[in-house]
């Protein structure tokens, strides 16, 4: 009976977990397959891009940082001997001796004047500074970054991004991991891909090294990324559990908050997937592969002893569990044991958790709901912004293998994904043609005319309404005013409550029609460019916004909702046509439409822009009283004078 219940309860908290935590095993297929191709897209000869972390692993979790790994290209490391060929690569040698496992220094055997200032000497030889590595793409990245560990993170903690070298052979120290396992996981295969992958090499040494700042960490991200998408969804839904558990539980007391991170919690569901058939990881048996998790965590920290997955050698509790901490943190660990599964629901993602709620099956109509819902709130929508709009001028190598990409490929799921990410990348890089050169031919400014066009038209694939927008500021930036006009006001049809937006509370509206068998049907990126009225993403110095808002773009990215955008170019288009009373209407259309908050983008970040919008129409149409109200309200609700231009625009109004 016992048995019988632990069986009832597993399932129960799987479905919860499906349906609230983690997503369906479709929705974590379609975030890894989203990434997938959002770094084939962003890669080019130079450099290569790898979405890493939870969320390159399809998990994506509350309050996780976002991973981006950027390899360069040009700049090889190899573990032997070997004969370089290409002229334009710089060669480093990996140097393991009298370096703690897992670690390496990098040796230049011929020294290149042009990066001298790179290297540091140790004992007559030249090693690549991974101190002065990551200093040098501080220092060029032209925003508010700072170093954390191996990676540049943005001020407010959300962005990790890892600029690391590739090793692409196996290296030594790992070797004894390709014969280890003779069970069923990893697969013959799986190893033999992640071999292939070689490894990455990141710029940090070990703390504390007299020569710390020569060394560098060996990586096994992409292998482990691998590792993981062969995970049963019960494995990740555990893998889930015991990060929340960390992160929820354990890390909310003070004294030993840093002392665990995820990697070790990764590292021991590795090496228990190693051991377990894999016929174990199903739902209805979750709990007990949560305990064996646990009490796994439970033991290494008792004994100091965290080995490494892929290099046992390199114990990673060694010189960092140990002492009091180690015993304030086991007695704490051993106390959540006496709960069991329970611990978790001191989390609050799990405390609501009831398990007769869960214990009939989830309609399946309910999962793909919830499923859209999530990605509305995903980290997605961040890493669409990370897109390089440089790599996309038509005549390049990247441009040609995307489209390549789209045209050839015969899975319809991946076709989509391309083309919702080539139409991003246009939309952004149509912002760089200066549609009027000074001194140029009509010739020749034409030929920009129909280059931006055709980007433009290429970028109307990524949602419903914000390509037709961008299209309508080219119109405009034009002084086609009248077509201009035509295309906003097909926009703002589009425009209507039974459409998604960015960090919605859906509605019932919107539960019905995703029941729809039609909707459920279609993938999510096709549902996206039906359904979502995505915002504008305007980038620094953007050559198709509007002058009036410039000062939104010097020197940063700015985000408008897709309605309020509209209607404010309205507003504009009527202005310069002198049409006095559509203008007035227009105003006030844009002022009911922030007042009743419709279809704008449920964050503080798009309200104040919206008040900021307003303010400029306002003093456009020559109401300044009304103008500085908007402008206050904007402060008021985003109270930042660094990022906010209302309080720049008002102190210009009193001069």
């Amino acid at each position: 009976m016992a048995d019988t219940n632990t069986y009832t309860v597993s399932l129960a908290l799987y479905r919860y977990l499906c349906q609230n935590i983690v997503g369906t095993e479709n929705y974590v297929k379609t975030i890894r397959q989203l990434n997938a191709v959002r770094d084939d897209v962003m890669s080019t000869k130079s450099t290569a891009h790898i979405v890493s972390g939870s969320f390159g692993e399809g998990l994506e979790m509350r309050g996780s940082d976002l991973d981006v790994m950027t390899i360069e290209k040009l700049i090889e490391v190899y573990a032997d001997e070997n004969t370089r060929l290409n002229p334009n690569k710089l060669y480093f040698r990996m140097e393991t001796d009298d370096v703690e496992p897992g670690f390496t220094r990098l040796l230049l055997e011929k020294v290149s004047i042009r990066f001298l200032k790179y290297y540091e000497e140790l004992n007559g030889k030249y090693y690549f500074s991974s101190a002065i590595f990551k200093q040098r793409f501080l220092d060029t990245s032209g925003t508010a970054m700072m170093i954390h560990g191996p990676c540049l993170t943005d001020t407010r903690g959300y962005l990790d991004k890892c600029i690391c070298l590739q090793c692409k052979t196996w290296i030594s120290q790992a070797s004894q991991w390709i014969t280890r396992s003779n069970n069923a996981w990893p697969s013959y295969n799986v190893k033999q891909s992640i071999i292939n992958q070689g490894v990455l090499i990141v710029p940090i040494g070990v703390k504390g090294s007299p020569n710390e700042d020569l060394e560098w960490r060996i990586s096994f991200s992409v292998g482990e990324k691998m590792l993981i998408s062969t995970f049963t969804h019960t494995q990740l839904s555990c893998y889930a559990l015991l990060k929340i558990l960390l992160k929820d539980v354990i890390a909310t007391y003070t004294e030993f908050s840093d002392l665990l991170c995820s990697y070790f919690l990764k590292t021991i569901i590795f090496w228990i997937s190693e051991e377990l058939p894999q016929s174990i990881w199903k739902p209805d048996n979750l709990i007990p592969c949560f305990m064996r998790c646990f009490n796994r965590l439970i033991y290494c920290v008792k004994y100091s002893a965290c080995l490494h997955y892929f290099i046992p050698e390199n114990n990673m509790f060694e010189n960092k569990i140990e002492g009091r901490a180690r015993e304030v943190l086991l007695d704490k660990l051993q106390t959540l044991h006496r709960f069991g599964w329970r611990c978790v629901l001191f989390s609050n993602q799990l405390s609501c958790f009831h398990v007769q709620m869960w214990i009939d099956n989830v309609k399946p109509h309910t999962l793909h709901t919830i499923q859209v819902a999530k990605t509305l709130n995903s980290k997605l929508l961040f890493l669409s912004n990370c897109l390089k709009d440089d790599a996309f001028k038509i005549e390049t190598y990247e441009y040609k293998r995307i489209i390549h990409q789209i045209v050839s490929c015969d899975q319809s799921s991946l076709k989509y994904l391309y083309t919702y990410y080539m139409s991003l990348s246009c939309a952004k890089y149509a912002q760089s043609i200066q549609l009027i050169s000074p001194g140029s031919s009509n010739k020749h400014q034409y030929k920009k005319y129909s280059s931006c066009l055709c980007y433009l038209l290429q970028g109307l694939h990524h949602d419903s309404v914000s390509g037709w927008l961008m299209l309508a500021s080219f119109f405009y930036k034009s002084k086609q005013y009248s077509i201009a006009l035509l295309v906003i006001e097909y926009s703002i049809s589009k425009c209507t409550s039974e459409k998604l937006t960015r960090f919605i509370d859906m509605t019932d509206i919107h539960y019905k029609l995703l029941q729809l068998k039609s909707f459920q049907e279609i993938s999510l990126v096709r549902l996206w460019k039906i359904m979502l009225a995505d915002f504008m993403r305007f980038k620094r110095n953007s050559l198709l916004i509007p002058s009036e808002l410039q000062m939104e773009v010097e020197n940063r990215i700015c985000f408008i909702s897709s309605i309020v955008y509209a209607h404010f170019l309205k507003v504009l288009c009527h202005y310069y046509l002198n049409n006095v009373r559509q203008c007035q209407d227009s105003i006030q259309t844009l002022q009911l439409v922030i007042t009743e908050h419709y279809c704008i983008e449920k964050d503080t970040y798009f309200q104040n822009k919206a008040y900021n919008i307003l303010g400029i129409a306002l003093q456009l149409s020559g109401d300044y009283k009304a103008a500085r109200q908007a402008f206050m309200q904007s402060l008021k609700i985003y109270p930042d004078h660094k990022f906010n231009t209302s309080f720049k625009r008002l102190s210009l109004m009193t001069s």
